[in-house]
C-alpha cells in the first residue's frame, strides 16, 4: 500500500436510487491514511457521516484501505463504536469460526455451496442491525457477495404477487430445520444444536427451546428438528420504509442438506403451504435486481440488516471474508 494514501474515492454507498444495472454511486472524501491504525482513526472521525450513509442508502463499501488480517479488522470495528452482537449467542445455523471476540469467519460451508440471498438471522426471533465485512484474502474465481435491496424487492412482489405478500402479513411464516449432533462442515446450515442452543445435555436444549417458544422432535443419530415461532415476514422501519425482511429464498433454495433435503423448511404461520410457483417467482424477482459485490483484499463492506439481503456464490480457491455483527 503506498505510504499516504489519499481515501478519495475509495468510499462507495449503494444509493436507494441506483441505476438499473444496480452499479454502486461514488463518494468523494479527504484523507490520508497510511496504516490499519491510521485507518480505525478515520473511520472513528468519519463514523456518523458512514452511519448516516448507511441507514440511508443500506451498504457502505470501503475499498483502499490498508487492512491485512482479523485483527486490523477488529479496530476498525471498535472505532466505528457498535454495540457487538456475538457468534455465541446467537441463533445462526451457520459454523463459522471466532477469530477475535467481535470477528469471525463468514461461513465455513464448502466453496461449491451457494448461499442464498437473506436477511441475517432472520429465520430466529434474535438478528442482528448491521454486518460487517472484511475481505482478508479474495477467491480466484467466484465468491461475491450479492446484495439485493429489500424495500425495492417488496414492491416488485406487491405486483407479481399479491397474495403472496398479503398472506405473508396476515399469517407470518415459521421455519423448519434440523440440527446435527456435532458441526457439520459440510453443510451451510451446519451448525449443532449443542453450539446453537449454548447447551451440553438434551434437557438444557428443550428448556432453551421453550424460552424462545419453537417446538421441537428428536430424531435418529441426536439430530434435533426445530420449527420457529410464527415471525414476521416484513419488517416496517422508523422511517417508514417496508421490507422482505426474512429467509425465505435461502431457507427454499439453500436448507437442502442431507438432514433437511426432504423435510418442508417454510409454512405460513397458520401451516399452509407456500407454493413453489410463488417462491420460484420470489427467487426470480430478487435476482434480478441484485448487485453482485466481488472482493478486492482488504474491502471493508458495512450493510444495514433490515435495508439489504445478502448471500455467498460459489467459487473456487482461497476465500477469506470475516464478518462482524452489531445489535
Amino acid at each position: 500500500m503506498t505510504p499516504g494514501l489519499s481515501v478519495s474515492r475509495h468510499l462507495t454507498h449503494f444509493s436507494q436510487s441506483m441505476t438499473e444495472k444496480n452499479s454502486p454511486v461514488q463518494v468523494q472524501i479527504e484523507g490520508t491514511i497510511t496504516n490499519a491504525e491510521s485507518a480505525a482513526s478515520w473511520l472513528s472521525s468519519e463514523r456518523e457521516r458512514l452511519l448516516n450513509i448507511l441507514a440511508r442508502d443500506g451498504a457502505v463499501l470501503l475499498r483502499g484501505l490498508p487492512l491485512s488480517n482479523a485483527l486490523d479488522f477488529d479496530a476498525c470495528v471498535v472505532a466505528l463504536e457498535l454495540e457487538n452482537f456475538t457468534y455465541a449467542e446467537s441463533l445462526s445455523n451457520a459454523v463459522r469460526v471466532n477469530k477475535t471476540e467481535r470477528v469471525f469467519t463468514a461461513n465455513e460451508a464448502p466453496p461449491e455451496l451457494e448461499i442464498f440471498l437473506h436477511h441475517e438471522m432472520a429465520q430466529t426471533p434474535t438478528y442482528p442491525s448491521k454486518l460487517l465485512f472484511f475481505c482478508e484474502h479474495s477467491s480466484d474465481t467466484g465468491g461475491s457477495t450479492p446484495l439485493c435491496q429489500s424495500e425495492r424487492l417488496l414492491k416488485q412482489l406487491r405486483d407479481k404477487v399479491p397474495q403472496l405478500i398479503d398472506d405473508l402479513q396476515s399469517k407470518g411464516v415459521q421455519y423448519t430445520n434440523v440440527m446435527p449432533a456435532s458441526a457439520d462442515l459440510g453443510s451451510g446450515q451446519g451448525r449443532s444444536w449443542q453450539n446453537t442452543l449454548g447447551s451440553k445435555s438434551k434437557d438444557s436444549a428443550e428448556s432453551r427451546l421453550r424460552e424462545l417458544n419453537y417446538t421441537w422432535e428428536w430424531l435418529q443419530n441426536e439430530n434435533l428438528k426445530v420449527t420457529t415461532p410464527v415471525l414476521p415476514a416484513t419488517r416496517l422501519l422508523a422511517d417508514g420504509r417496508e421490507v422482505f425482511f426474512n429467509q425465505l429464498i435461502a431457507a427454499y433454495r439453500g436448507w437442502k442438506d442431507s438432514r433437511n433435503k426432504d423435510s418442508k423448511k417454510i409454512r405460513f404461520g397458520d401451516g399452509g403451504d407456500i407454493s413453489e410457483e410463488s417462491m420460484e417467482i420470489v427467487c426470480e424477482t430478487a435476482e434480478d435486481i441484485t448487485h453482485d459485490h466481488f472482493w478486492q483484499k482488504g474491502d471493508l463492506l458495512l450493510v444495514d440488516n433490515f435495508l439489504i439481503m445478502h448471500g455467498r456464490r460459489p467459487f473456487v480457491g482461497t476465500r477469506k471474508v470475516l464478518a462482524s455483527l452489531s445489535i
